[in-house]
């Protein structure tokens, strides 16, 4: 057996682990716990008791109901953020090499405050200023007169299982245009910003949500490694013989038509099985989240300070894609998961996709938590979105589980090749944004 391809912690050197140093020190930001009585312009609404901000902008804290197909009813409360926000990277190149416009950002949710994020991260609330702040920097490449070549646009949900329907339009446009230097801002070459993906907690959520699409990845196709040639037809046309994007999605519409979950909001007074306290709004059994409540200090934020709930899981969560080769090309084992938050209740998910211990196990939990270390071909800590997400922590990892899985899965289940995923992808409410982020990582393995 090969030695594992996992680097879980290489180390961020050179120009840009210099030019990383110098914006974590620069750019400090303290999240201190505060009670709701104490969020400023947040309050609960006197009808419902839904926890919102005084001008409507921004997100609300709601209730939702969830059916489920065995009769099941749960309660939670849940992000309602109708806005459609922008996540976009620019690319521009130098010396006939692309490189990407990274950002510098710290939110008050991030494990270790400050993490490489997109060109313009934004909700509709931020750029069009209902805060009173600063303006966004850099959207004018994205839109009008200014905007560049469009590689990408399409419209993405979020994690279904913590957000009512939320989505963001993930934009990757190639420019050659001038563009202003600031020091939170720095072009980095497309394969330093793949090797970038393997160190935990570096690349942002909304980041690997754009780079998991993006076709300005490919691998060597005469690679000496096996693995990687197999990777590289598997980020190809697809071979004849597999099934085109029709069927597929045609697959994923019987799996949606079969459904019996469902989920609608209500007020988050109404919910059961929940408490509220001064301070937080918890699962009476302590497996799922809270709702907590902070004020936050920051430099370079278009504002100074502000106030704002924040969704704390109480445990990781888990993606992982169990991966093999079939007549030569590597293919990926996906799920079609419903969560109840998801705008089309049913996307393609990562093979064991879990955000806590106390869900259901699948028919491939068990393997991916016994896999052999040496078939771990990566295995890293990422955060989710900063802004709403207080330390929500996803372990993702890919795992070659060679014929030990075959090609024949349930029916639930299916191979797809990388090509496959990312041109659904690419359509937008096919692919959720933890398989999203482990396509971005997957750019890292070679």
């Amino acid at each position: 057996m090969e030695e594992s391809r996992t680097r879980r912690h290489p180390s961020v050197t050179g120009a840009f682990g210099r030019w990383w140093e110098e914006r974590r020190r620069a750019t400090p930001l303290t999240v201190t716990p505060v009670s709701f009585a104490d969020l400023h312009q947040w309050h609960f609404a006197p009808e419902g008791g839904d926890l919102v901000h005084a001008t409507g902008g921004f997100f609300a804290v709601a209730g939702m109901r969830r059916y489920e197909a065995d009769g099941t009813v749960r309660d939670q409360p849940v992000i309602s953020q109708p806005e459609i926000g922008m996540l976009g990277i620019l690319v521009k190149r130098f010396g006939g090499v692309p490189h990407a416009l990274m950002q510098a950002k710290a939110e008050p949710g991030n494990v270790g405050s400050v993490q490489l994020s997109p060109t313009v991260q934004a909700t509709r609330s931020n750029y069009t200023r209902v805060h009173r702040g600063h303006g966004t920097r850099h959207l004018e490449h994205f839109s009008g007169d200014r905007r560049g070549r469009v590689l990408v646009d399409s419209l993405q949900s979020e994690q279904g299982a913590w957000f009512w329907r939320k989505r963001n339009r993930n934009v990757l446009v190639e420019t050659t245009a001038e563009v202003a230097d600031h020091p939170d801002y720095r072009w980095v070459e497309l394969d330093e910003l793949r090797r970038l993906l393997r160190t935990d907690h570096l690349v942002n959520m909304d980041a690997r949500s754009v780079l998991g699409t993006a076709p300005l990845f490919r691998p060597p196709p005469d690679s000496d490694d096996p693995f990687v040639r197999a990777l590289a037809r598997s980020y190809a046309e697809s071979p004849a013989g597999h099934d085109d994007e029709q069927e597929v999605r045609t697959w994923l519409n019987d799996a949606k038509s079969r459904c019996a979950s469902h989920a609608r909001l209500l007020p988050l007074s109404g919910i059961d099985g929940w408490t509220r306290t001064d301070g937080e709004i918890g699962d009476d059994d302590g497996t799922a989240f809270r709702i907590i409540a902070v004020h936050v200090t920051a430099t370079g934020r278009e504002v100074p300070g502000w106030s704002q709930p924040l969704l704390a899981p109480r445990s990781e969560s888990v993606a992982t894609f169990l991966v093999r080769e079939i007549d030569g090309t590597l293919h990926l084992l996906v799920q079609a998961r419903a969560e109840p938050g998801l705008h089309d209740l049913l996307e393609l998910a990562p093979t064991v996709h879990r955000h806590h211990p106390g869900e259901a196990p699948g028919p491939f939990d068990a393997l991916a938590e016994s896999a052999d270390p040496a078939r771990v071909r990566y295995d890293a800590r990422h955060s989710e979105e900063g802004g709403r997400f207080h330390r929500a922590i996803t372990r993702h990892r890919v795992i070659d589980v060679g014929a030990e899985v075959p090609v024949d899965v349930p029916e639930s289940y299916r191979w797809l090749t990388v090509h496959q995923l990312r041109t659904l992808a690419r359509q937008g409410y096919y692919v959720n944004v933890e398989a999203r982020s482990l396509l971005a990582c997957l750019h890292s393995l070679w």
